[in-house]
């Protein structure tokens, strides 16, 4: 069944490291809610008319600085327009300072089920230089109060390769979230993006990331600890205790349609994408003053089509299918890349076994290489 995702672009403060799009600014915060209800009118068919919504989630930007009126607001519309499986999985990403007890409380009362808290580091130099919101100590406490107001389902975000003397703080860091208990872990390698902070700071040599052996090594660390606290690696950054994994997520990894609203959002239905207006004031315009969704359309030709799914595919523990990838996209890669396969193998960055190509930890820590290796070049 697919899913839905709402963009909500609107932060306290700029991370150092984010290049999604987001706004400080709330002065548009009431409209852009309103423009999102017209959007979900706009836009209820393009799933089908039959489509029953499996997922809902909402990312951003910092979903949890919506109100509780303004989450009742969308979830109006979403059941007005949807319908909604009777066990669907609908998430919300917050940040720990957003989470106090009254906050939760309020959370726990509406349909929202599963959050997704940006803890990042329970090291208090590491979040200043990140340039989060919050403390170490909301670190450590916001999960707990989830937990304390009936949130079972959570996730939390932990970042590695953060510049640092030894690999003391990630130990610490992984502990910690261990110590939590919650069922999914989100785990991503500081990424220096060209337009971000970190980015610029780079240019003008402000900011010296670490080497890419020693982002590489805390990679392997997470990967030596994951098993022993029960967790299991479904895709390169996610980990679950067993049966936990975002079934959001793993819809948009095995190709399952979903429809994005809000500036910036992606949809996909099979065959075609589409990506709106990465500004908030026009998509406010268009949406409530033309009664037009600002999107782009981008029709996928089959190589793109074989493209996504090997970008997406690999990345999973259920491994790129060849049969899959032959039958449905028309490309076989044990005729076209038998010597490239073969040495994946060998150097034991990959097995294939029943027509089934996974990545080995080793391989991992090279995904984004192999995949580029394997890409179909456009006809």
């Amino acid at each position: 069944m697919p899913g839905l995702y709402l963009h909500i672009p609107f932060c306290k403060q700029a991370c150092h490291y984010c290049d999604f799009h987001f706004s400080t600014s709330m002065a548009l915060k009431g409209k852009l809610v309103d423009a999102l209800v017209r959007e979900v009118e706009l836009r209820r068919d393009y799933l089908g008319p039959q489509a029953t919504l499996d997922t809902i989630y909402f990312g951003g930007g910092t979903p949890s600085l919506l109100t509780a009126a303004e989450l009742d607001t969308l979830f109006s519309a979403i059941h007005r327009h949807f319908k909604i499986a009777p066990q669907a999985e609908i998430t919300l990403e917050a940040n720990p300072d957003d989470l106090t007890a009254p906050k939760l409380a309020e959370l726990a009362a509406s349909p929202i089920n599963r959050l997704s808290i940006g803890l990042q580091s329970f090291h208090e130099p590491h979040l200043r230089l990140m340039n989060r919101a919050h403390s170490a100590v909301e670190s450590a406490r916001c999960v707990r109060l989830a937990q304390d107001a009936g949130f079972e389902n959570i996730s939390v975000d932990l970042i590695y390769g953060v510049p640092a003397p030894d690999h003391r703080i990630w130990e610490q860091d992984m502990a910690a979230a261990f110590a939590l208990g919650v069922p999914h872990l989100s785990c991503y390698a500081l990424t220096i993006e060209p337009d971000t902070v970190f980015g610029r700071r780079l240019r003008k040599g402000q900011f010296t990331p670490p080497p890419d052996d020693f982002v590489a090594r805390q990679f392997e660390m997470l990967l030596a600890q994951i098993p022993a606290h029960g967790y299991e690696q479904y895709e390169i950054s996610n980990f679950c205790l067993p049966g936990r994994e975002s079934r959001h997520n793993s819809n948009y990894w095995r190709g399952v349609p979903y429809l994005g609203l809000g500036p910036s959002a992606h949809s996909f239905d099979g065959v075609s994408r589409e990506f709106a207006v990465a500004n908030n004031a026009r998509y406010v315009t268009s949406l409530l003053e033309q009664n037009a969704v600002p999107v782009t359309r981008e029709t996928l030709s089959p190589t793109d089509r074989a493209n996504e799914y090997l970008m997406t595919s690999l990345r999973t523990a259920r491994g790129c299918d060849l049969v899959r990838l032959r039958q449905e996209f028309g490309v076989d890669l044990r005729a076209q890349r038998a010597d490239y396969l073969r040495g994946l193998e060998q150097n034991q960055w990959a097995t294939l076994r029943d027509e089934v190509l996974i990545l080995t930890d080793q391989g991992k820590l090279l995904a984004d290489h192999i995949t580029l290796e394997l890409f179909q070049a456009a006809g």
